[in-house]
């Protein structure tokens, strides 16, 4: 709470929604809240900022989260609409910062609508020629980019299955080795399924397949004893928490069946891990060991990038961790997975900060720790851990990239070596088409959002110089 009183908050749009939701009319919350209407209306309109007592009467009447209320958005906000006003397509209306701002702050729905017609343009722009012709039609949203959109939504927790998971886990060994073992039982014992490792070349080009016809869970010798132990959790998952898993595909409402499989997929995945790392047990293993991502992944017989996911998702109510975010970034720069956490630093769409060191992890296992700062003068310190080759053979080697603001450098063993006050951080920005940094050497782009003002009897320092205004 003391952090809330360092800082005027303006949360009218989030205060009228609540109110809606509710089904208020103002003058029945101010009488609620003990305020008189018309300092309600101030509150609403961004005319008056929320005090720290006006939250705590909000909580305590309407039974909600303070942190929850406070939260910066996802999605929607002034730096997503600003990157996308800055499309060539809208470019030359020359949209001020200060009207950005203003929809952003007091029309978050309108912001957030603006947000889905530019996924759904960028996916009609990704389309081949006349291939929406060809192929039938598009769907309106990505399933990829209403996926991540939903877990951003819901801060990557879903406590019912985690409460779910949980309670299998409770009947389970902590031990990896003797949890696998535990699993395959359970399966064989209760749903008739058996676990077999095969060899690579009989289930060619699959790591793990289920045979439904013989009630079969076949797995690649070429997967890791970590792969097994989730492999099996999934399968496990899939069968005791199907109603759990099927309610929550229920609520996120996809818009179609690609949506619908991907959403299943993805919350049996979230069920399986939280089987294996039960959110209470890794959460207190992760704080009194200082998110030791090493001993957090032997500890649960995990991969490291099972670890980083984890770590993203430990918002439960009254037992929050560390606000992670998380990238799954390719040795081309390509993010191929992407959890926000509470303040991802850098643009929705495009490519990444090239001053970011996230790519540049070579070794697999070892944290590369790196503070950087923000246009806006934030601090966060990143942890980068390059990933062995997969089991599928292939050559691209990822890097997993954690994240999260500095201030929670003390409780990461990681960040010991860095002094976030004191030491030099690396000024990055959230892509070059976005960045007005004027004196950065790693520059790929100019800024949309100024002109150039180049000079043929000056080379400047750094490439594509622009103007001030």
């Amino acid at each position: 709470m003391a952090e809330l009183t360092d800082r005027k908050l303006y949360l009218g749009p989030k205060l009228r929604v609540l109110r809606r939701e509710l089904g208020l009319n103002q003058t029945r919350m101010a009488e609620e809240l003990g305020v008189s209407p018309s300092y309600l209306n101030h509150l609403e309109r961004n005319q008056r900022p929320l005090t720290a007592q006006m939250l705590l009467r909000l909580a305590n009447t309407y039974d909600i989260d303070i942190r929850d209320f406070t939260a910066t958005p996802t999605e929607g906000g002034p730096g997503e609409l600003s990157e996308i006003l800055s499309d060539a397509l809208v470019r030359d209306i020359g949209i001020a910062r200060d009207e950005i701002l203003e929809v952003a702050e007091n029309y978050p729905g309108v912001s957030e609508a603006i947000a889905r017609f530019y996924r759904a343009l960028g996916d009609l722009r990704r389309l081949p020629g006349d291939a929406a012709e060809r192929s039938g039609p598009a769907p309106l949203v990505a399933p990829i980019d209403w996926l991540r959109e939903i877990i951003a939504r819901a801060g990557n927790h879903f406590a019912e299955l985690d409460a779910g998971a949980e309670a299998i886990a409770a009947q389970m060994s902590d031990d990896p080795a003797l949890l696998q073992a535990e699993l395959r039982t359970r399966l064989k014992d209760r749903h008739n399924m058996s676990v077999q490792v095969m060899r690579a070349d009989v289930i060619a080009g699959s790591l793990r397949h289920y045979d439904m016809h013989r009630r079969r869970l076949m797995l690649s010798e070429r997967l890791p004893a970590s792969g097994r132990l989730f492999a099996i959790a999934y399968h496990l998952c899939a069968q005791e928490l199907a109603e759990a898993i099927g309610a929550q595909v229920a609520r996120a409402a996809p818009p179609d069946e690609d949506s619908r499989r991907l959403a299943t997929i993805a919350f049996t995945n979230y069920a399986a891990a939280a089987l294996i790392m039960p959110y209470d047990r890794f959460r207190q293993a992760a704080e009194q060991n200082r998110h030791d991502i090493a001993l957090l992944r032997d500890r649960f017989g995990v991969s490291t990038e099972q670890v980083a996911h984890r770590l993203t998702s430990l918002n439960r109510t009254g037992a929050r961790g560390i606000p992670f975010f998380m990238a799954k970034i390719d040795r081309a720069g390509i993010v191929s997975k992407r959890f926000d956490g509470e303040a991802w630093p850098f643009a929705r769409y495009g490519g990444l900060c090239p001053r970011w060191d996230a790519c540049d992890a070579r070794l697999p296992d070892r944290v590369e720790t790196q503070l950087i700062e923000t246009l806006d003068g934030r601090r966060f310190v990143t942890l980068a851990i390059a990933l062995p080759q997969g089991a599928d053979g292939g050559r691209n080697r990822a890097v997993i990239a954690l994240g999260c603001e500095a201030k929670h450098a003390a409780r990461i063993v990681h960040a010991d070596a860095i002094d976030t006050e004191q030491d030099d951080a690396i000024a990055v920005g959230p892509t070059c088409p976005l960045c007005e940094r004027r004196d950065c050497p790693d520059r790929a782009l100019p800024p949309v959002t100024r002109a150039l003002d180049l000079h043929g009897y000056e080379r400047t320092i750094a490439p594509y110089p622009f103007r001030r205004v």
